[in-house]
């Protein structure tokens, strides 16, 4: 990715991103970066205490400083706003009923300052709740990224939000492009990003790093991305960003034609940046329009999310409105545990990877 010639153009700075997760602690690396401001307060609960220390990684993957021998993060000058939610790893019950519904927090994010939402999380379940939520968010410019999951050589189930229109579901590959074994597929999987090898904190304890693999790493660095790209064109669409990550990525395919594996490709945004006079193209225009229509499809080419709604998304009339809690006692569509999945787990690259050619084994999408 060749990280010092970007930050010669761009850092981060002036992009807010909020980090949906167990929480983000300050560590040295985020000293100075995290920031509640806007966060409402009911939705605040425990969001600067991180119980398990994915969500301070994936803040440190994202706006990391590198001060003191820390992670340095893509996008170092990028503010990130916290919101802690329940993750099925989350055993104490109290705890777990005091965090904020999901789709509460993302229509709080999508009334807010922040321009990109981050998720390295994931459930089998589809919540109509949530998803309204994330068509409400779309449309009040926000873009959001979701990892694709880290079950494919079990039972590669559809995950959510990934699969959710406007979500920009992110795959995970190694430093030779390659997609990772572990990466979930299928045509929602829209883009994919380094999620082998990557440092973040051993555990909730945040006294020492080890090497991790998963599509939330790889998400994290898909939202660093946008974030550069923002923050050198704050004038900029997400439709206009997003279409910047997309038209430039790196693919020994069709551009038409997406991979059921790595989407449009893997994200290089240097693309961008060191192309001063680059057209984004129209501001109103979806890049992935043709996938939000659509829809996702199962293995057997069966719809298994609706397409996009066409109208509003409503406004919730009250806590029930906006669907079940994000933790145990919520009510699932299915026999499944309704509780995101943490996207941790599963196989090679770090941040500074080159702009390679991407090698894998592809089928065609259908949408």
């Amino acid at each position: 990715m060749q990280a010092s010639e970007m930050w010669k153009v761009s850092t981060g700075e002036g992009v807010e991103v909020a980090v949906v997760d167990t929480g983000v602690s300050e560590t040295p690396s985020l000293r100075g970066r995290v920031t509640t401001d806007g966060v409402p307060q009911h939705l605040s609960y425990k969001a600067t205490e991180d119980y398990d220390g994915h969500g301070t990684s994936m803040a440190e993957l994202i706006a990391g400083t590198g001060a003191d021998d820390s992670l340095k993060g893509l996008a170092p000058d990028a503010k990130i706003v916290p919101y802690r939610i329940a993750m099925d790893d989350f055993d104490n019950k109290t705890e777990r009923e005091r965090a904020p519904d999901l789709a509460a927090v993302i229509r709080a994010i999508a009334d807010s300052d922040v321009e990109i939402i981050n998720m390295s999380f994931g459930t089998s379940i589809d919540h109509a709740a949530i998803r309204e939520a994330i068509a409400y968010a779309h449309s009040k410019g926000k873009l959001m990224f979701a990892g694709t999951g880290n079950d494919a050589e079990t039972k590669n189930f559809i995950g959510y939000p990934a699969a959710y229109p406007y979500v920009i579901g992110i795959a995970a590959s190694d430093e030779s492009g390659t997609v990772g074994r572990f990466s979930e597929h299928g045509n929602y999987v829209d883009l994919a990003a380094p999620g082998l090898d990557v440092p973040t904190w051993c555990d909730k304890n945040l006294r020492s790093y080890c090497e991790s693999q998963g599509t939330s790493q790889a998400t994290a660095i898909a939202s660093a991305s946008a974030a550069l790209v923002w923050s050198a064109h704050p004038d900029w669409t997400a439709n206009q960003v997003l279409a910047s990550l997309i038209d430039t990525a790196g693919r020994d395919w069709a551009k038409d034609d997406p991979s059921t594996y790595l989407g449009y490709g893997l994200i290089r945004p240097r693309k961008v940046l060191e192309d001063s006079d680059y057209n984004p193209g129209a501001a109103d225009t979806d890049p992935l329009a043709r996938e939000n229509t659509a829809g996702v499809v199962d293995e057997d080419g069966k719809p298994a999310t609706p397409a996009a709604s066409t109208s509003p998304s409503p406004e919730p009339s009250g806590k029930d409105a906006s669907g079940g809690q994000t933790s145990a006692a919520a009510e699932s569509d299915s026999s499944d545990d309704s509780t995101p999945w943490v996207a941790t787990g599963a196989a090679a690259a770090v941040l500074v990877i080159g702009g390679g050619a991407v090698a894998v084994a592809r089928s065609r999408r259908r949408a």
